[in-house]
């Protein structure tokens, strides 16, 4: 699937781009309790998404990386369109500078 056909409320989304930019660290309460998360955008060809990494996600993933996001899914928050990697979920380095 490419960025510009992303839409909200997707699931079970496969996906291949480069990582162009990561944020800091940060730490939110989730109904599971604290959690360390890190905002990277992701872009092909066509456009750029948001994509949210969680704890050992964070550090496995480096800007300039090309990776492939397997059985992901999509929500809005704020108006911002958001990629997730749930527990189903893989992030594979395919490519690393």
């Amino acid at each position: 699937m490419k960025i510009h056909k992303i839409l909200p409320g997707m699931d079970n989304i496969t996906i291949t781009g480069r990582v162009i930019s990561k944020s800091e660290k940060r730490e939110v309460e989730t109904r599971y309790g604290y959690a360390i998360f890190a905002n990277v955008v992701l872009e092909d060809e066509t456009g750029q998404i948001n994509l949210i990494l969680w704890r050992g996600q964070i550090d496995h993933v480096k800007v300039g990386d090309i990776i492939k996001v397997e059985s992901g899914f999509t929500r809005s928050l704020q108006n911002q369109l958001e990629l997730n990697v749930g527990s189903r979920g893989r992030i594979t380095i395919l490519q690393r500078d």
